[in-house]
């Protein structure tokens, strides 16, 4: 199982957070999510694509910097 980190610009508070989570638990290949709101990652375990990853951080209003 590998792991992605992808830094997240936007999010300001909890519901952005929850906001974020909920976008990438529902990528295909996910098993887990953590966002920490502070250091603006998230980190995603499992066997999801990442160009699937930002595309839900992004349609969720967020910005991924590379």
């Amino acid at each position: 199982m590998s792991q992605t980190i992808l830094r997240v610009e936007g999010m300001t508070c909890n519901h952005c957070k929850m906001r974020a989570e909920k976008a990438l638990q529902a990528v295909s290949g996910v098993e887990s999510v953590k966002v920490d709101l502070a250091a603006k990652e998230a980190v995603v375990t499992g066997e999801a694509k990442r160009e699937d990853l930002v595309k839900a951080i992004v349609d969720a209003g967020y910005t991924v910097v590379e």
